[in-house]
């Protein structure tokens, strides 16, 4: 919340702003919140490993590693538009078994541990009881990097058409934690990094839902593909997303298929 609480100072100036890339954007304040999010980590857990999206993070060969987004939306805040968290989530050997996701403007706290439910404020949430994609509301973003050979928009398509609508708020973190809470049924996205998605992953799981990749494999946090639902609409979703990419495969006119991840 600290965190949460140098986003809303930062939020009410004009973003200096810089780029990673072409189009990624990287403002003051996500360096400011990481700075206070990773020096707290080391203060209180100094063996830990922690991975950082900005770099601030420190390596070491304890078991634990700490994955901290300081800001998930970071282009939705530099526009001023107040969609955008904290996401901060714990690896113990491999596993998330900590998540916890802050959205300052609304002030809502989403907190999840292994085997303990999820919340918001402190009251226990469950995903949705939708049966039926046909009356499902989704969530999907679309990356900053390598947009133009993205195959999303097909996808975006066909869930659009199969479902009550698909909304994109740009940040992954918020999208997964409203599937958690049950605002929305089911969500997808390409090529998003382990700190957009460990906290929201075990929120997801932990409130009933299932993560995975899209042809249904168990999903882990440096994955490429992430679809999570509130489970029951599940296998529609893996088996729409299963005819779209052979439907892609097999028109001349789709978008070619590159690794959607960017490594640089």
């Amino acid at each position: 919340m600290e965190a949460g609480g140098l986003l809303l100072a930062e939020f009410d100036r004009p973003a200096k702003i810089s780029y990673k890339g072409e189009v990624d954007l990287v403002t003051q304040a996500d360096r400011r919140s990481e700075q206070a999010i990773v020096a707290r980590l080391r203060g209180f857990f100094p063996k830990h490993a922690i991975l950082a999206e900005e770099g601030g993070g420190q390596q070491g060969d304890s078991p634990y590693r700490w994955i901290v987004d300081p800001l998930d939306g970071t282009t939705n805040f530099a526009h001023g538009y107040p969609c955008f968290a904290v996401s901060i989530g714990l690896e113990e050997a491999g596993e998330l078994v900590v998540g916890v996701i802050y959205q300052p403007i609304t002030k809502e706290l989403f907190t999840t541990a292994k085997g303990e439910g999820a919340y918001l404020n402190e009251k226990r949430i469950q995903v949705s009881s939708i049966d039926h994609l046909s009356t499902s509301l989704l969530a999907t973003g679309f990356p900053s990097a390598k947009r133009a050979h993205n195959p999303n928009i097909h996808y975006y398509w066909d869930f659009t058409l199969r479902s009550h609508g698909v909304r994109r708020d740009g940040s992954a973190a918020l999208d997964l934690a409203s599937v958690a809470c049950g605002r929305f049924d089911g969500f997808w996205e390409f090529g998003l990094h382990s700190w957009d998605t460990a906290a929201g992953v075990l929120l997801v799981r932990e409130a009933g839902g299932v993560v995975t990749t899209f042809s249904g494999q168990p999903y882990r946090v440096d994955d490429s593909e992430t679809l999570a639902s509130n489970g029951r609409i599940h296998t529609e979703m893996c088996q729409v997303a299963s005819d779209i990419r052979q439907r892609i495969a097999e028109s001349p006119y789709s978008v070619q298929k590159p690794v959607i991840r960017d490594t640089q």
